[in-house]
């Protein structure tokens, strides 16, 4: 099986959102289903660094470190005795245009490209990350303070439910869905002390987003990262 992507996924930032169902319902692939954690659905707006990216084995020139800010929810597919717990992306966001490109044409993916940064302070107790982005002429941001101590998932915990989901999946239109997997060990997470949001939901992801404005997170989380691959198959049904 080919390998389409390699790269390297540090300091995942997921600010998690509890969120109507229905609002989830027009972005929901053909053939899989909602996943709830005790009984909720959740939406997770997402900041984390890309770096030593390649595809296809070969490293993307002066491009393969980047930001990627996303806004994701979780779905699984029953297949038989076998049930796939995956993610749809809202929406993708990358600061260059070859990389947003890529991804919507193989992968049929929602990116687009804007402006982004990233500030990391890390010391030898604790750690502060931000990610920023450009709508227009605002920047959004995303922030947390944490201790850099590491912490192995729970099984049952809400981190377990946000980051045990290795499959993605992608509504091309509303016969179609796209599946593939990604690659990646269990991640460590580090304790969250502190965190900022500064977030347009409405004006970047649309109406049925308008909600998580004036929502406070259920919860933010960090997660060190990893090496990670997505493998060329794709599953179309």
């Amino acid at each position: 099986m080919k390998t389409f992507l390699r790269a390297q996924w540090q300091n995942l930032v997921m600010a998690n959102y509890e969120i109507d169902p229905q609002y989830l319902q027009p972005f929901l692939p053909k053939g899989v289903e909602l996943d709830y954690f005790n009984g909720k659905s959740y939406v997770s707006l997402v900041g984390f660094l890309f770096k030593n990216t390649s595809i296809f084995g070969f490293p993307i020139p002066l491009m393969g470190t980047f930001e990627e800010v996303n806004l994701r929810f979780y779905v699984t597919r029953k297949i038989e005795n076998e049930v796939r717990r995956g993610v749809v992306f809202i929406n993708e966001t990358v600061p260059n245009q070859l990389v947003a490109w890529v991804a919507n044409k193989l992968y049929k993916e929602h990116y687009i490209a804007i402006p982004t940064s990233h500030y990391f302070n890390i010391g030898l107790n604790s750690k502060e990350l931000t990610y920023s982005w450009k709508v227009q002429s605002k920047w959004n941001t995303i922030k947390v303070n944490a201790k850099n101590e590491k912490q192995k998932l729970q099984e049952g915990s809400m981190e377990h439910f946000i980051f045990e989901h290795y499959y993605g999946y992608t509504k091309v239109d509303a016969g179609e869905t796209i599946e593939y997997r990604i690659n990646h060990p269990s991640w460590e997470t580090n304790t969250v002390t502190n965190y900022e949001i500064d977030c347009d939901f409405e004006a970047f992801y649309g109406q049925n987003f308008t909600s998580l404005n004036n929502k406070s997170p259920h919860s933010v989380i960090l997660a060190e990262g990893s090496a990670i691959s997505v493998d060329w198959k794709r599953v179309s049904f």
